[in-house]
């Protein structure tokens, strides 16, 4: 539902048009909530297509080592640094989602100039730190003398251009934080399509192996950071962004650290958690590790369709929260529960019907394949586990509520994961006792979540302010 509204504080040079406001505080909840959440599918599904387009094209060109490179180690070590950021500036969506819903428009002009300036300061660091860690960090892992050398290929040319990437994902999550998420979508497509074609050109026509799929990438990432850039500074709505005036507000950087810092701090344990079972699994050898980086490419579907509805409440819950509607809060934590759950088994029993045939798009290696079905078969069934850990964290952090739930994310995925990798692999060295550390800690912590959120967390401690 759109309305138009004209704010009171809103700046004089945006009072020349009637602001068009896309309402999520209105409205039947499934419907707002679907609205919202398939743009964010399709934007994530196309985010995504990024590095399954460079698996796909160096493993079927180039053989299981590139695809080795181009995947599963490099992948937990990108995931670590843009996941933290990507974390971190989830404090500005959330501020800018209750201050919009609340329509203090002064404070979502201030916010939105902080998280630009943030974003390139932080993509310029991420470039520098990523590009002299590289081979250390690789080494560290255990990564195979056959694959180090494409992999710090690949990883160093990712890492420089970091600062597009993380513009594009900051500028996005601006757009969903009030309400767009079509246009970041549309954005996505432009730029996955781009890089689909570069990869080719670059890869297959001119040869230039992994290097040459690490350089399609920051291309089409460089076209989507432009497109958000250019949406933010062509708005006259308060989230109008103006090159002049981008600088960091202290105030509204310590109110998106406050937020977004556990979030942070959340993802950097999940992919540090991670990257000490890549190198668990580093140590099975190169099919083990094509299977998996695989598997983490066919996987993906799922988690692009949960982190979608996490997103999603995270922007229902903020600005209804900021508009004081705490009902509706309950009844989009309950709609949202039930299409996840619905949604998850669905993708279930597709991943396990088709999942072969995935596999074979990424290469045709018979003994990486049934390696990799070994795990699928293993893992997807227990998908369902994970619901109620991302949609109570997302819900929770629309209000603002992040450090307890952070550290019930860091206890009972990322620790108990460690533990489990530390103490029963060794006892039994097999990929499946590996793998089975995510749905031991996905149900854990699942239980700690629910049981946060019915008794302690603030909507049942009755704490509604309007804005962080």
């Amino acid at each position: 539902m759109k309305t138009n509204i004209q704010s009171e504080n809103q700046p004089a040079d945006l009072k020349k048009e009637p602001v068009i406001r896309n309402e999520i505080t209105e409205g039947a909840i499934g419907k707002q909530l679907l609205l919202f959440f398939f743009p964010i599918l399709f934007g994530t599904f196309f985010q995504q297509l990024y590095n399954t387009a460079d698996a796909v094209i160096v493993g079927r060109f180039i053989g299981k080592i590139a695809l080795a490179a181009v995947g599963g180690t490099t992948g937990t070590i990108l995931n670590l640094f843009v996941g933290f950021f990507v974390g971190l500036s989830s404090g500005c969506a959330v501020i800018i989602a209750q201050n919009f819903g609340a329509r203090h428009d002064k404070s979502v002009s201030n916010c939105v100039h902080t998280a630009i300036g943030f974003s390139i300061v932080a993509g310029l660091f991420m470039t520098v730190v990523g590009i002299i860690i590289t081979p250390a960090v690789l080494s560290h892992m255990q990564v195979p003398a056959e694959i180090l050398g494409q992999a710090i290929i690949y990883l160093r040319i990712y890492f420089a251009g970091m600062t597009a990437n993380l513009i594009y994902n900051m500028g996005a999550g601006i757009l969903r934080a009030i309400g767009d998420s079509k246009r970041p979508l549309y954005f996505l497509i432009v730029s996955c399509f781009a890089n689909i074609v570069l990869d080719l050109l670059f890869v297959v026509v001119f040869g230039m192996g992994v290097g040459g799929a690490a350089f399609a990438t920051i291309l089409s990432q460089l076209i989507s950071a432009v497109l958000v850039i250019r949406v933010l500074m062509r708005s006259r709505e308060s989230y109008h962004l103006d090159l002049k005036k981008i600088r960091i507000d202290r105030t509204c950087l310590s109110k998106m650290i406050y937020v977004g810092l556990p979030a942070g701090m959340q993802s950097a344990m999940y992919n540090i958690s991670n990257i000490i079972i890549q190198a668990s699994v580093n140590s099975f050898g190169t099919d083990t590790i094509a299977a998996w980086t695989a598997y983490g490419k066919i996987d993906v579907i799922y988690w692009m369709m949960i982190n979608a509805f996490g997103i999603s409440i995270t922007t229902f819950v903020g600005q209804n929260f900021g508009a004081g509607k705490k009902d509706r809060i309950y009844k989009g934590i309950r709609v949202c529960l039930l299409y996840s759950a619905a949604s998850t088994v669905l993708i279930t029993f597709l991943m396990l019907v088709f999942g072969k045939y995935i596999y074979m798009l990424f290469t045709s290696d018979a003994a990486v394949i049934e390696i990799g079905m070994q795990i699928l078969k293993f893992l997807v069934p227990t998908f369902i586990t994970y619901v109620c850990v991302e949609i109570f964290s997302g819900a929770l952090r629309g209000t603002g509520d992040c450090w307890v739930p952070m550290i019930m994310t860091c206890l009972g995925v990322c620790v108990l994961r460690v533990m489990w990798i530390l103490i029963a692999v060794p006892i039994n060295n097999s990929i499946l006792t590996v793998v089975f550390s995510y749905p031991l800690t996905w149900t854990v912590t699942s239980v700690l979540f629910l049981i946060y959120f019915l008794f302690f967390s603030n909507l049942r401690r009755k704490k509604n302010p309007h804005a962080v």
